[in-house]
């Protein structure tokens, strides 16, 4: 993975989506399209309030419904329509999406062995490797860089889509455990010249006060 060779800087704001009721259950999600519940929601109308004095030239997200719906807040506060980009789903856990990793480890012990040791190239047998999932991951942001040069975005996309953003930015390898929070509808800003990937600003969140949860995936 190289850097975007550009000389003038775009800014991105990637937010994660709101909460599930599968995030509540701390159900692995990944591709499976399951709705923003109700602190989701209003987790997004927080989050949609807070960035309102950033001025967005354009807003993407997700084609999951959880992101999309999350974006739709931001959206019609700043008067824009949603873009839809592939390339920020979550990861396709394959055999553990729909169960929580407690109960992977009880199923599969040896997929979730992987899953622990964030094994690069195991893909859930019917799912994603980490890898290939970084490389997707990266295809997107890159190919916002090259549309949006000079300029300040949003993105709506997944804890998963935030942890390899934030990894690359930040030279940490895709094989060390997650150290860092990813909140739900916190802002998480970035800027991308030709000198790489660079994180500004992380897990801003004071807008959530009691309406924010951390679950996982």
């Amino acid at each position: 993975m190289h850097p975007v060779s550009r000389s003038i800087a775009t800014r991105i704001c990637i937010i994660r989506h709101g909460e599930t009721d599968w995030n509540v259950e701390k159900r692995i999600q990944g591709h499976t399209d399951i709705p923003l519940n109700e602190t989701g929601r209003a987790q997004a109308l927080a989050m949609a309030y807070n960035a309102a004095h950033h001025r967005f030239h354009a807003i993407y997200s997700s084609d999951l419904v959880r992101a999309r719906e999350t974006a739709a807040a931001l959206a019609q506060r700043e008067d824009h329509t949603v873009k839809l980009l592939p390339q920020l789903r979550e990861r396709h856990f394959g055999i553990f999406q729909g169960i929580t990793a407690a109960e992977g480890a009880e199923r599969y012990p040896q997929a979730y062995a992987h899953y622990i040791a964030r094994d690069p190239d195991y893909d859930f047998e019917t799912g994603e490797s980490l890898g290939s999932f970084a490389e997707r991951v990266t295809e997107g942001i890159d190919w916002l860089v090259r549309h949006h040069g000079g300029q300040t975005i949003a993105a709506v996309a997944h804890s998963g889509v935030l942890d390899i953003v934030y990894r690359r930015a930040t030279g940490r390898p895709l094989t060390t455990p997650r150290d860092f929070k990813i909140p739900n509808c916190a802002l998480n800003w970035f800027h991308f010249d030709g000198q790489g990937w660079h994180l500004e600003a992380w897990g801003d969140r004071h807008h959530l006060h009691e309406v924010l949860t951390e679950p996982p995936e």
